[in-house]
């Protein structure tokens, strides 16, 4: 049965594999709507464990924490490592011990590990040898430990000259307040077992280069692991906006569109088939609105079709550069005077990256989003990998072929598809546990995808396909 793509109606599916035909309805599954009017397709309910956690997220320990890093002065790169008060060496060492001691109810899931090597100069803002440490805490996963996600901030912090290493320079807001969010999402999960390991990481060398996270990602990169998805919180403490506006239910989520590490070969394919917005990337943050747009975290999950904003750019850019799909979480209205600024009063108005600026409220919502994504990619299936339309012969149907996972809860996998001017998924067929499946729509006319399913009827975010001869 030929169906148009505009009809919500049932679509025939023909599984080549397996030589049978199942019908499948597009999706209508329900789930609790967010905060504005644009509520994401698919919805995925947070499960019950899901919501244990998000309950258990302090907004007084994420307070707690940005005052801590605040407490140390300044956390300038270049700043000094071995005094116990003051610099970045005191707050890499006090973010040290705070994740070992969350690690210790993990029983040995959970390792922390200062991941250090020494910066040379650059010719700009490293000018002498500079050892940039990151602080990392690995929880393992207990099924699919070989797939990793990452959840990062930054320690560091810099005022008007980012060569001052030595006045105050609280970053409060950047970057205080993911570092600390990220702080309390591994507390909480340090106790629970994710299938897939969870990273969470404290970088360090932002502000100089986004030099910490970029070491990080290559490091993975060479070590073969398999990241399927990286976010950054990067300014992520304040609601109001440089008019003194308040949007506190809604953080922002850059996501790239022609993949950082795009080949002249991909290029080509592109040109011709389309995929400008289908960047794995892309997918991952299509993932979170289903996931995280809700009720249970309060907020509404706003995606921006960049890589990051104008003039500026955060610690997923390094993974993005090492072909790891990633995003960057920050709040929806920045006031550039109280980010990069010296601390000052000028013209009755108050300058400087002050604690006083920031809404615990809102970063915890914020951190809400983040468990909300991270626990559901931990423990849903992973992306297909190896997923690819056919092109063999001009046929108006479409074949798409994919590996099968190797999750042992893996239940089968959806077919995903949306007319090609829609910017979210609409709909999708059930095919079951295939690696291959004929849909009886022209490949030309709309866009597909594939994702997993477990047996918990978790799903995983969608692979798009490449064409194969």
């Amino acid at each position: 049965m030929t169906q148009t793509p505009s009809r919500r109606t049932f679509l025939t599916a023909s599984v080549a594999a397996g030589g049978v035909t199942l019908v499948g309805a597009p999706g209508t599954a329900t789930g609790e709507p967010g905060h504005g009017s644009d509520r994401p397709p698919l919805p995925q309910r947070p499960s019950r464990e899901l919501l244990d956690i998000l309950r258990e997220l302090d907004r007084r320990r994420i307070e707690a924490s940005v005052r801590s890093l605040v407490s140390f002065g300044t956390r300038h790169t270049l700043s000094t490592q071995d005094d116990p008060k003051r610099g970045i060496g005191a707050a890499r060492d006090w973010i040290l011990a705070e994740l070992s001691r969350y690690a210790e109810a993990s029983d040995g899931r959970m390792t922390v590990e200062p991941q250090s090597y020494v910066q040379e100069p650059d010719g700009g803002r490293i000018p002498v040898p500079t050892r940039i440490t990151n602080v990392v805490a690995t929880l393992r996963g207990s099924t699919s430990p070989e797939r990793v996600y990452v959840v990062s901030g930054h320690y560091d912090s810099r005022i008007s000259d980012v060569m001052n290493a030595t006045d105050d320079s609280p970053g409060a807001d950047d970057d205080a307040s993911g570092v600390a969010i990220v702080m309390e999402l591994a507390r909480v999960m340090a106790r629970r077992e994710p299938a897939a390991t969870i990273v969470f990481a404290a970088v360090a060398g932002e502000e100089q280069g986004l030099y910490g996270a970029r070491y990080m990602a290559v490091r993975y990169r060479e070590a073969g692991v398999d990241v399927q998805g990286m976010f950054t919180n990067d300014i992520v403490g304040s609601s109001t906006a440089d008019d003194g506006t308040r949007d506190p239910r809604t953080v922002r989520l850059f996501a790239e569109g022609v993949p950082t590490d795009e080949t002249e070969e991909e290029a080509a394919v592109r040109r011709s088939v389309g995929g400008e917005n289908d960047s794995p990337s892309r997918q991952l943050a299509r993932f979170v609105r289903t996931v995280a747009d809700n009720r249970a975290t309060g907020m509404d999950v706003r995606v921006i079709y960049r890589r990051d904003r104008y003039l500026r750019g955060g610690d997923h850019i390094g993974f993005l550069e090492q072909g790891y799909p990633a995003a960057r979480f920050t709040e929806p209205h920045e006031d550039y005077a109280h980010q990069h600024q010296d601390v000052r009063v000028e013209d009755g108005k108050q300058y400087g990256d002050l604690i006083e600026f920031c809404d615990f409220g809102y970063m915890h919502r914020v951190a809400k989003v983040n468990a909300a994504t991270l626990w559901t990619l931990a423990n849903a299936p992973g992306t297909p990998k190896g997923t690819h339309v056919r092109t063999d012969n001009l046929t108006n149907d479409t074949v798409l072929v994919w590996e099968r996972g190797t999750e042992p809860d893996l239940a089968g996998y959806e077919v995903v598809w949306r007319e090609t001017t829609d910017p979210e998924w609409t709909h999708v067929i059930p095919v079951g546990d295939v690696t291959e499946t004929t849909v009886d729509m022209s490949k030309d006319n709309v866009f597909f995808g594939v994702r997993a399913v477990d047996q918990a009827g978790r799903r995983g975010p969608v692979a798009y396909p490449t064409p194969l001869r």
